[in-house]
């Protein structure tokens, strides 16, 4: 699997990540959506990066920085032909090893409280993060959950 940081212009890239909206779309209400649009996500404090393999686009994942200790986890997304495949949970990697790289003290997330997302949950909390309280800007609301983990 390669990773690389993405500009978020391949055809393969948007296709993926508009069925990562078409996802949260089908299951959570529109007030409880936090994935980001593609605009969104080439603002200067994020990163951006997509998995391949043998040229196919298998995932992707990226890394907001909410201040200079903190930062959280945005638009994971697993091909749906590469489900279950290990792709989510090295992308988790790269991303705890990029966050420790930066020197943060705390790596966050939102996902949805609802049944469709209980595979993320569980990676998130197989790899060390713990349910928490709303961190930025998130205020507390039925259908998403937080999690982080202490770097």
């Amino acid at each position: 699997m390669d990773i690389k940081i993405d500009d978020l212009s391949r055809d393969e890239v948007k296709a993926l990540l508009e069925e990562h909206l078409q996802g949260m779309a089908l299951n959570s209400p529109p007030e409880s959506i936090h994935a980001l649009t593609i605009e969104e996500l080439k603002k200067t404090e994020i990163t951006f990066w997509s998995a391949w393999e043998g040229g196919a686009l298998i995932g992707c994942g990226a890394l907001k920085e909410l201040d200079a200790h903190h930062g959280e986890i945005k638009s994971m997304r697993t091909s749906s032909l590469y489900l279950r495949r290990g792709v989510a949970g090295r992308m988790l990697e790269h991303i705890i090893e990029e966050a420790r790289h930066r020197n943060y003290k705390r790596l966050s997330l939102e996902t949805g409280s609802m049944e469709a997302f209980e595979p993320a949950k569980k990676l998130y909390l197989k790899n060390g993060f713990q349910y928490c309280r709303p961190f930025s800007n998130y205020i507390e609301e039925p259908n998403s959950v937080f999690m982080t983990l202490e770097l």
